[in-house]
């Protein structure tokens, strides 16, 4: 069973208030740090090469810069591969749709695969984002979202993930029913409530398959 409201009002935590633990662990922020340096020296020569293919393909900047809502709801800058012939940053963002146009060929192999995620990996370092956590969201989603799921601002009370326990549940890809955003709220909620390492480790080892699997990504 979905909970939704049907008023404006997002349940964002008080900046003030004491976040979770999955938020304040010292260990989790280390294991981050020394995993994320790690993957940007493994992919570095794929990132070299994305990128030179990106540069060719297409005209405009390698990156796609967009703000999200982050850790107690700061704003932070967010860094994906730039999949699109254009991108959305305002008031309203159009979700890219199977067989959206606007998605170059190369983008359309990145985005298949994932590779267009992994420069968050310098989210990560910065601090913005955790290996695992809730996806975040595109600013006009969070506004709009936080105005009909119930305790859709929950998911601020940790770090946005690179990828998280609603993704390994085929939660992941384009939401266009209220319903379908609910049930990843929910899957957000219980990490945060439930989180621990070998959680993190577990989903981490199971995001691999889910990834070659998963038929909701484009």
């Amino acid at each position: 069973m979905v909970s939704v409201v049907s008023r404006p009002q997002a349940d964002l935590p008080p900046v003030a208030e004491i976040l979770p633990r999955v938020a304040r662990d010292p260990y989790k922020r280390a294991f981050d740090i020394v995993v994320a340096s790690a993957m940007l020296v493994f992919f570095g020569p794929l990132l070299l090469l994305v990128a030179l293919l990106i540069r060719l393909g297409s005209p405009g900047p390698v990156l796609f810069r967009q703000a999200r809502g982050g850790l107690s709801g700061d704003i932070f800058t967010i860094y994906k591969f730039r999949s699109m012939r254009c991108q959305e940053n305002g008031a309203k963002v159009v979700q890219a749709l199977r067989d959206d146009d606007r998605i170059t060929p190369i983008g359309r192999l990145i985005r298949k695969t994932s590779v267009d995620e992994l420069p968050q990996l310098l989210n990560v370092l910065k601090g913005d984002m955790s290996l695992v956590g809730p996806r975040p969201h595109a600013q006009a989603h969070d506004l709009h979202y936080g105005a009909v799921v119930a305790s859709y601002g929950r998911r601020f009370q940790a770090r946005p993930g690179l990828t998280g326990l609603a993704q390994i549940k085929g939660l992941r890809g384009g939401t266009s029913e209220i319903e379908a955003m609910a049930e990843r709220v929910q899957a957000d909620i219980a990490y945060i409530d439930t989180w621990s390492f070998w959680l993190d480790v577990k989903i981490m080892l199971l995001t691999i398959p889910h990834l070659v699997m998963a038929e909701n990504a484009y």
